[in-house]
């Protein structure tokens, strides 16, 4: 990463914490938002080499991890309810018993996908990684990834939708 002195760091540093505070209104996730701002820094910092687009490039960083961080809360609060845990569970079950069986039901759909398409769905849509994160997580190209996560999606909502593949039959002799 670019040469800064101790000033220009802290600097830098009380600025990108102020926009976390900003973004987060809470102090520790503010701390943890630039926290793992300056851990992405440090790990790529061969993609930044332009000195004045630093603070720029650095802010960008914070503003995409806390929109996938409430991309991800938004995720797992829909599985957590699908559960009937959280903040779902605390409100009586039988006001909303619609969306319980409705949650039942998507759970058995993608219990019924394959593996593959259920690793893939989690790691994506629920995990938050890339495409290309997942597809080194899993060892296959970034296109099979995209390709095999667009035939799960489309799996899972031809099975939530009402139109489920009929069972596979076994030939008897």
């Amino acid at each position: 990463m670019h040469e800064l002195d101790d000033t220009q760091w802290r600097e830098l540093l009380q600025r990108l914490r102020r926009f976390a505070l900003w973004l987060t209104r809470d102090a520790g996730g503010a701390d943890d938002l630039v926290q793992a701002t300056v851990e992405r820094a440090l790990s790529r910092s061969d993609q930044q080499r332009d000195a004045d687009g630093l603070r720029a490039w650095l802010f960008t960083i914070l503003y995409r991890l806390f929109l996938d961080g409430k991309r991800r809360e938004r995720l797992h609060a829909r599985w957590l309810s699908w559960f009937g845990l959280g903040e779902a569970a605390s409100e009586p079950l039988a006001s909303d018993t619609e969306s319980i069986v409705m949650a039942q039901a998507d759970l058995r759909a993608f219990a019924r996908l394959s593996a593959e398409q259920r690793a893939l769905l989690l790691l994506v849509s629920v995990e938050g990684l890339s495409y290309k994160e997942a597809a080194q997580a899993l060892g296959i190209p970034i296109g099979t990834v995209m390709s095999r996560l667009s035939r799960a999606r489309a799996a899972l909502r031809e099975l939530t939708e009402g139109n489920p593949p009929p069972p596979a039959l076994r030939r008897l002799k």
